[in-house]
């Protein structure tokens, strides 16, 4: 069975509550479309799971960028002192990064390392096909989409930077033959009746269901028959 979710947002007891449902087994495959950390406290451990599991793989998401920007340089909390790019770390703090970074700091440096080097290997996009079926997964928006508009240029260091921060909407392409599966923007922004469900458009789908706000959720679903799941706390 193959398996998508994204933007957990360091909320631990939302995200066992999944793990709970789905049941994971050795032969699934779990597909996480980054924001593993901030807001919640339960970040630094969600991701050091996910780095453990041999059947997950995970895209970067904008929190993960802005945690490399800020402190991936620094060896630990004495470095980050003098080195730490503070532009940065404001940023990553206004987005609620606050709360990880205290985590980080119970951490040792190889540990510490491990994570940086895990985050700065992972990619923007994935391509899974599932019953005949092609996947495009993003977090953001897809890279290929960079070049489409001249603004995009001014707004972005780069198309990496862009599929990593853009926030896709149903008046941006679709990659050719590929279904979009993709986070980041809370599907509350494509409806209104059950703002914290599944968005499924024309050819795309959201599944970032608000897990980092207080009365959002997670949400999973799974490809192979299209069934979604959801936190229960």
């Amino acid at each position: 069975m193959t398996y998508v979710l994204s933007d957990i947002h360091g909320n631990l007891q939302r995200f066992k509550s999944i793990m709970a449902q789905i049941n994971l087994q050795a032969d699934d495959t779990l597909y996480v479309l980054g924001d593993v950390i901030d807001r919640y406290a339960g970040g630094i451990k969600i991701l050091r799971q996910i780095m453990k599991m041999p059947n997950a793989k995970m895209l970067i998401g904008n929190h993960e960028y802005m945690m490399l920007n800020a402190i991936g340089h620094c060896k630990d909390a004495a470095e980050e002192k003098e080195n730490a790019n503070r532009r940065e770390k404001r940023l990553w703090y206004r987005n609620g990064g606050m709360i990880t970074h205290e985590q980080l700091k119970h951490y040792r440096k190889d540990i510490r390392t491990e994570i940086f080097d895990f985050i700065r290997q992972l990619p923007t996009n994935l391509e899974v096909e599932v019953n005949g079926i092609k996947y495009k997964l993003v977090h953001a928006s897809p890279e290929e989409n960079y070049m489409k508009s001249p603004w995009n240029i001014y707004d972005y260091k780069n198309s990496r930077e862009f599929a990593i921060w853009d926030r896709w909407d149903e008046t941006q392409p679709i990659p050719e033959g590929f279904v979009l599966i993709f986070g980041h923007t809370p599907t509350c922004y494509f409806h209104d009746k059950m703002p914290w469900c599944i968005w499924k458009g024309d050819h795309a789908i959201g599944i970032d269901c608000g897990c980092g706000y207080e009365y959002g959720r997670l949400s999973c679903l799974r490809l192979d028959d299209m069934k979604e799941f959801y936190s229960d706390c």
